[in-house]
């Protein structure tokens, strides 16, 4: 039996957490199906087409994947869920959203957010906020996953897999999607940066996060936050890096006026080269970090950015 993964997409291109799953799926067999649920499904199940690795796309197109329900993606992945020994998707809140239903609905255990694959029954998974990792086996007939994208890089391109339709199943009309509200920013997405600048409490306010801006638009970075910023109203909800906000591996972190809370620490810990300024020399975020400096961030950050132009 063969493996799905459920595409997460947006406005007609695959998002990068997929490309992550597929990854994580192809380590687990040879056999990759991946399922794409659109309006119109064509641009996207292309490119999930080109994508190494993948030996099949199913494209399901109705209008009530345009804006798909946790009602609707549950139906879906149910109608075919019996082919497929592992379902996977993004450990994103797409895949949040709805994969807790398929698991409940199939009456198997969800193996969370895995950060490795042992062999096709066995998993490891990140635990107290990653401080531990833990090694799972599911001894289920269909194994329900969620993957961390950040744990796995992302599969190339060099496929090309036949993209077969898929009857999409009807609205369940449990719920509908009445609106969205999406942040549009000529900055990279925070989740896909290579290099994400951060702010915490010590920013003072919001206005003071121009500083980080400016530094951002000099790096070509994302703009992030620590829970404290932004339970504190200085920036968006979407900023928000860590265990309750988006979890990152940019090659580059660079963490202004953040102590280091666990909770933060677990969504940024992977980075590849983390850099914090902070003026308390004793702040937990200088033990995980690889270069430090103590000093004043309202003095060292407009010192940085005029070095860098």
């Amino acid at each position: 039996m063969g493996i799905l993964v459920i595409a997460e997409h947006d406005e007609g291109a695959l998002k990068s957490g997929t490309l992550n799953a597929i990854t994580a799926a192809t380590q687990i067999g040879p056999d990759v199906t991946v399922l794409v649920a659109a309006e119109a499904s064509g641009p996207v199940a292309a490119e999930a087409a080109r994508v190494a690795g993948v030996a099949r796309v199913l494209a399901a197109d109705a209008p009530h994947y345009a804006r798909p329900t946790a009602e609707n993606m549950a139906a879906l992945v149910l109608s075919i869920a019996s082919n497929y020994s592992h379902v996977l998707a993004p450990a994103t809140n797409f895949g949040k959203n709805f994969m807790p239903r398929v698991a409940a609905k199939l009456d198997v255990a969800q193996v969370s957010e895995i950060s490795a694959v042992v062999s096709p029954d066995t998993f490891v998974r990140p635990i107290y906020a990653g401080n531990a990792l833990a090694t799972v086996q599911s001894k289920d007939p269909i194994k329900v996953i969620t993957v961390r994208a950040t744990a796995f890089e992302p599969a190339a391109t060099g496929g090309s897999a036949a993209v077969e339709p898929l009857a999409a199943v009807a609205d369940t009309g449990q719920a509908v999607v009445t609106g969205r509200n999406l942040t549009k920013s000529a900055r990279p997405e925070l989740a896909a940066a290579r290099i994400i600048v951060s702010g915490g409490r010590g920013m003072g306010n919001g206005e003071n996060f121009k500083l980080l801006e400016a530094l951002a638009d000099k790096l070509g970075a994302a703009v992030g936050a620590s829970r404290a910023a932004v339970d504190a109203g200085f920036v968006p909800n979407d900023y928000q890096v860590g265990q309750t906000g988006k979890v990152v591996a940019p090659e580059l972190y660079v963490a202004v006026g953040i102590s280091g809370a666990i909770q933060h620490l677990a969504g940024m810990k992977d980075s590849k080269v983390i850099v914090a300024i902070n003026k308390d020399a004793e702040a937990p975020i200088f033990q995980v970090a690889d270069y430090g400096l103590v000093a004043d961030l309202f003095q060292a950050v407009p010192e940085l950015t005029s070095e860098l132009g």
